[in-house]
């Protein structure tokens, strides 16, 4: 039967950040291709409708006739702009009386580590309402909807303008009654934009449910704008939208929490039915398609990963904004075609910014920045005569190969005058030396991705599409030992290819969180069946509904007990456990045997299939000399060479081209580097192969090299990082596993800190006093295969909890380590007067567990298995789980063995020599940095070179600090005596804490992204009397010491360098447990408001404090409202902004937060807290923050205050109430 569609045009469209990418299938079949723009505004309104005319022939003031178009199917940037700009829709958020404030509370943690300044990610919500309502976690009304407060608040707020509301009230995904009436109670009053979150996503955690409910109100109106911009030029055409779940949708039923991912999804959907049909036509790809998405773009580089079925997130962050919602699993790095180079005066810098297409590269002719396109221009790799000419303002200029060289000249200038070492670079070798810098960050990515699931990347294929993929692949493939890439003859439009052929879907989910047991199998069956019933309906609506609607039933799983649930199909409950065991071993190499699985959620896709994509192949000719359009020059490994250059469209299959070369298409360049060589298959696929075996080697100098100190920073760094992602995976704590309490580094010969990936402030190169340890007390005895574990804190420890796995690294011909590696983790228990060894009231080192000092773990390669579990059973209060214990320390040899392995891979390529000087040279660029810092200490120090300042304690110890400055060294001195002597509580802290503190504070200093390691203290000298509390003798406790001590060696720091305001000087550790269940808990405050420096140190200016939010040596999650009250016999009453709480001043101090516990049954409570009698200081006349409370409200009315350590028997219905302590300000009021 004749389909009409058929005698008309389609169109595929991706518009991106920088360009928009337009796919044609004319009505005979042919593809055409378009690229433009995304921002041009002297040229068009928008670039989608642009591209769609300018193929059809219409002018720019004609519509679209449908007669002409059968359909268009888009992805688009639109929603994930206004997201990262904060240009959505005004919105309202109503939510649970006593969570007004819990969206920006969240989880707590700062997203970066250093700044003494924390900015949060700005609000989406322009104004609160609280409902006065409550449901409990299993669905019992504790407060039924006051419905006329409601609708009065919901009537202010729309007379106020308003007209988009978000609702997300506590528990709502699943008892929705409450959701549904307000959402009743809203469109009656006549809000256009209701977002309800039980509809938006009904799943557990409602921080991230409720902040998706909001980026749905906020952004889809914007969305539904553009729908109807883009659907008001073509009348009657269907339009589709791409979803971040990687499923098409009608464009009237496009959300905006479906479209963060819109454009990257289609690339992958493109990726997988290409490498699909390029692996089934086994000219040169054999198997089945396993390959590794590499989406480079001009703004950044998308990696993903796909061997047969799409991988999907259920919840991530986009632009600061927790999503619970499906999308395409992709990791993104700020590595694109646009990232700008610059020189920061030691090191080479690519990114994050990005030049964006407008102004663009220096190139693009809007006197835009020297960006990576510019560098592949420089080097020829990019032929300005073979690019599309949409440059300047008529937008029909090629590129300005002039500016780029003239750009480079300068900044070459620059370098060259930052010492003797770089006076023989040429421009060139910078530019070169930039593109390395950029591909290393691209492979780290896909290391990532790759590493972080299990894995092995040199077993896949390449694939590489974006703009600017091609000018890459074979150097990032280099990067990761890959040896084949794939190039599809529309990787330049590959996002928009993929949304022609992607299928509609719908994917509806409902929580449902019971175990997984034959009892419990017919209710999560019957959500299955509802849930397909939904879809089946929703998507029978549809103009494409012609097709058949496939289903696909699927599970959410997971341990009893762990946040991190895995998606497996529907079926048996044999069948459900298998998988989920198989998918379980596959990430994370073990079982957690004897726990139960929970089933967290059901998902059903209901799906259309999409267009097949019918590529014809060709036969195969016999090999011939290839046309070649040009031979021009390139620059690659160190040198110019002769490079063929051939037009893509002059290739025919079978055509073989060996490196160097220049693949020039329409829409993309591929680069085919010496030793690769470009084949041409019948399908029209370039495939590249390594054909010659790497340099394993590189010939580089051990003088200090801007480039390679750059390279050497981020490969020391990812070593590290991927040693953290192996202990993550298959660690059993879940301190360790999901709250991400680990660190894990790299240190040299001699012990000092290389590279470090923490997560917690407290583990900052406080691990090196460990590694001294082992090199002392094993002097010649170590050997290949040993490994030694500690956690004594009078022997470079934090607290016994941490504990600590150090490999010596072995090479060939060298009978004494060359290098160490290390890993600590925070164990679940290692014993104690308490469980999880964290007692509050501990008085010596034997009743916080069992410490081990340089016991030797492996012998030799022989794990010692039995004599570690005896000790771990020892003393007076052993570990609690040995087994545990023993299966975290398996974790961390694993964890270590990765990093030996990498810094003999980095030791082949290189040399011995170059790596171990670079190792110093990392640390004097750390160094100098800090040195930097301290110059600009001195400027604010001024005559007066000792500062000193005293920090009391509530227990009555005091800190004392005085901190010398040396300007002409440019070095301090920081000296604790006079701090109180060691206590017989646990407040002290082992001599690595104050050293990480020290460490921590000094870093804050330095105003950019350096690497961190030993160099950072090599300036500061660094006293601490033996015998004081923050360098106890044994046998004194020390669990305190870790989290509230070392809070308040920072704020001394701080008050004695006088650059940041007191912040909140404790962690409010709050404990609760009974024998049926313990939880821990650390809350945040209010942090310190400050001067800004300039570059000489003066003061110009200020910041306020930061409410709410971890401070300093912590940056721990607290765990969401939904699932603590799921979990715990607790209902959280409210968590607020402590209104005031921070100290006033020019620049206030941030608000302290309130938080309220109630009690369903009997337990102990306890607090270990400090701030309650000396709060914050205030900085230079500004005024101290409040300080914190401890009380418990009884049920009969009676109220008691506890001091700042308190334990308490609590029955139901009693409520602790806990106000954290506010940051202290800045400046009087009235000072200018």
């Amino acid at each position: 039967m004749h389909n009409p569609s058929q005698d008309r045009w389609q169109f595929w469209i991706d518009r991106g950040g920088t360009f928009t990418d337009i796919v044609g299938k004319r009505p005979d079949g042919v593809l055409v291709t378009h690229k433009l723009l995304s921002e041009n505004p002297e040229q068009c309104r928008d670039a989608a409708v642009a591209g769609i005319k300018h193929l059809l022939g219409l002018s720019p003031d004609q519509i679209i006739p449908p007669d002409q178009v059968a359909g268009v199917k888009m992805g688009t940037t639109v929603a994930t702009n206004a997201l990262l700009e904060r240009k959505g829709e005004p919105t309202l958020l109503v939510t649970t009386q006593g969570f007004a404030d819990g969206l920006r509370i969240a989880y707590q943690n700062r997203p970066r580590l250093f700044d003494r300044h924390i900015v949060l990610p700005e609000l989406l919500y322009s104004e609160v309402v609280e409902a006065r309502e409550r449901m409990g976690a299993h669905g019992e009304v504790i407060h039924p909807l006051d419905e006329a407060r409601l609708r009065s608040d919901l009537q202010n707020a729309f007379d106020r303008g308003l007209r988009s509301v978000a609702i997300a009230l506590v528990h709502g995904y699943r008892h929705t009654q409450h959701e549904s009436r307000a959402a009743e109670l809203a469109r009656q009053i006549g809000y256009t934009q209701i977002s309800v979150s039980h509809r938006v996503s009904p799943m557990m955690k409602w921080v991230s449910r409720g902040d998706t409910t909001v980026v749905d109100a906020y952004l889809s109106p914007i969305l539904r704008r553009y729908v109807e911009q883009v659907a008001a030029e073509m009348p009657g055409v269907p339009l589709f939208f791409m979803q971040s779940s990687g499923g098409l949708t009608d464009a009237h039923a496009f959300q905006g929490k479906d479209a963060i991912l819109s454009g990257p999804a289609g690339g992958i959907v493109g990726m997988a039915r290409t490498a699909e049909m390029a692996f089934a036509h086994g000219e040169v790809l054999h198997g089945s398609a396993r390959v590794i998405g590499f989406d480079m773009g001009g703004t950044s580089t998308d990696v993903s990963h796909f061997a047969g079925e799409f991988e999907r997130e259920f919840e991530t962050q986009v632009a600061g904004v927790r999503m619970r919602a499906p999308m395409m699993s992709i990791h993104t790095v700020a590595a694109g075609g646009g990232s700008i180079l610059q020189f920061d005066g030691a090191r080479l810098r690519v990114g994050p910014q990005s030049a964006g297409a407008n102004p663009g590269p220096a190139s693009y002719r809007r006197g835009g920045p020297l960006a990576v396109t510019d560098a592949n221009v420089l080097l020829g790799k990019i032929q300005p005569s073979y690019f599309p000419a949409v440059f300047g303002p008529a937008a029909n200029e090629p590129l300005d190969a002039s500016s780029v060289r003239a750009g480079f000249e300068r900044l070459l200038k620059d370098v060259a005058q930052s010492g003797p070492a770089q006076s023989d670079l040429s421009i060139e070798g910078l530019a070169e030396g930039f593109i390395r810098i950029a591909v290393q960050q691209m492979a780290n990515a896909i290391k990532k991705i790759s590493v972080a699931r299990g894995y092995d990347v040199t077993r896949y294929t390449l694939q590489c599409f974006g703009g600017a993929g091609g000018q890459h692949a074979c150097l990032v493939a280099d990067a990761l030992g890959m040896q084949q890439v794939l190039v599809h003859p529309l990787a330049g439009v590959l996002s928009a290819y993929g949304m022609g052929l992607a299928d509609q879907s719908l994917i509806k989910e409902r929580a449902i969180e019971l175990r997984l047991s034959p009892e419990n199998q017919a209710q999560w069956s019957q959500v299955l069946d509802e849930l397909t019933e939904w879809a089946h309906q929703e998507l029978s609506n549809s103009p494409l509904a012609q097709g058949q609607i496939q289903v696909r039933r699927r599970l959410h799983v997971r341990f009893e007990g762990t946040d991190l649930a895995l998606v497996v199909p529907d079926g048996t409950l044999t069948d459900i456990q298998a998988a989920f065991e198989q998918a379980y071993r596959q990430r994370f190499a073990f079982l957690m045997e004897g726990k139960p699985l929970i089933v967290e959620a059901a998902s059903v896709e209901a799906i259309i299939a999409g267009d097949t994509a019918h590529e014809v192949s060709q036969p195969t000719h016999p090999p011939r000399p290839v046309p070649q359009r040009a031979t021009v020059r390139m620059y690659t490994e160190g040198r110019w060479h002769d490079a063929a250059l051939v037009v893509r469209e002059d290739l025919r299959a079978g055509d073989s081209l060996a490196g160097p070369a220049i693949i020039a298409e329409r829409n993309a360049t591929t680069v085919v580097e010496p030793g690769w060589q470009a084949r041409l298959t019948g399908l029209d696929h370039l495939i590249l192969v390594r054909v010659q075996a790497r340099q394993q080697t590189h010939a580089v100098g051990t003088r200090v090299d801007p480039i390679l100190l750059e390279v050497f920073n981020n490969l020391f760094m990812n070593i590290a990082e991927q040693m953290g992602l192996q202990l993550q995976n298959t660690a059993y704590s879940v301190n360790i596993k999901e709250r991400l309490d680990f660190s894990c580094a790299i240190f040299d010969q001699s012990g000092h800190l290389i590279a470090n990936a923490p997560h917690m402030p407290v583990h900052l190169g406080s691990m090196g006093e460990s590694i001294q340890t082992v090199i002392h007390e094993n002097a010649g005895l170590m050997r290949e295969g040993d490994v030694y574990v500690l956690n004594d804190p009078y022997h470079g420890g934090t607290h016994l909890p941490d504990v600590t796995v150090i490999t010596p690294v072995f090479l060939p011909k060298h009978p004494e380590p060359v290098f160490y590696v290390g890993s600590r983790g925070h164990h679940a228990d290692i014993g104690g007067i308490s469980p999880g060894s964290m007692p509050p009231f501990s008085r010596t080192i034997d009743e916080e567990g069992v410490q081990i000092q340089n016991f030797k773990l492996v012998d030799a390669g022989r794990l010692r298995e039995t004599e570690m579990l005896d000790l771990l059973s020892s003393g007076a209060h052993p570990s609690r789980n040995p087994a545990q214990n023993m299966a975290d320390l398996k974790a961390q040899i694993a964890a270590n063995e990765k990093g030996v392995q990498e810094l003999r891979r980095m030791v082949t390529q290189f040399g011995l020599d170059v790596v171990r000087a670079y190792m110093g040279h990392v640390q004097d660029n750390a160094e100098e940095s800090v040195r930097r810092a301290i110059a600009r200490l001195a400027t604010r120090f001024g005559n007066q070179q000792t500062r000193r300042f005293d920090f009391p304690l509530d227990n009555g110890a005091v800190i004392r600090v005085a901190v010398t400055i040396d300007a002409q060294r440019r070095s301090a001195k920081v000296d604790f005596s006079g701090t109180s002597a060691q206590q017989d509580n646990n407040f002290n802290a082992p001599r690595a804490v104050c050293m990480a503190a020290v460490l921590y504070v000094f870093r804050t200093l330095v105003e950019d992204d350096i690497p961190l390691n030993a160099g950072c203290l090599k300036p500061i000298e660094v006293i601490i009397p033996s015998g004081c509390m923050l360098n106890p003798l044994p046998p004194a406790s020390v669990v305190a010491g870790n989290v509230e001590t070392s809070s308040c060696i920072t704020n001394a720091l701080y008050g004695a360098l006088q650059v940041l305001a007191g912040s909140q000087p404790t962690m409010n550790n709050f404990t609760f447990g009974n024998q049926r269940v313990q939880y821990y808990e650390t809350i945040s405050g209010g942090t310190g408001a400050g001067p800004l420096f300039d570059a000489q140190g003066c003061a110009v200016g200020g910041f306020n404090g930061t409410s709410v939010v971890q401070a300093h040596m912590t940056n721990s999650r607290l765990t969401d409202p939904e699932v603590l009250e799921f979990r715990f016999p607790v209902r959280l009453q409210s968590y607020a902004i402590r209104a005031g709480s921070g100290g006033a001043g020019r620049w206030r101090g941030g608000d302290g937060g309130v938080r309220r516990v109630e009690f369903l049954e009997p337990m102990t409570a306890g607090i270990l807290s400090n701030g309650r009698q000396h709060p914050a200081f205030g900085l230079e006349g500004g005024e101290p923050g409040a300080p914190g409370i401890n009380r418990l409200l009884r049920s009969d009315g009676s109220v008691e205050t506890l001091t700042h350590i308190g334990q308490v028997q609590v029955q139901p219905g009693d409520v602790f109430e806990i106000h954290t302590p506010g940051g202290g300000g800045y400046a009087r009021p009235d000072k200018a």
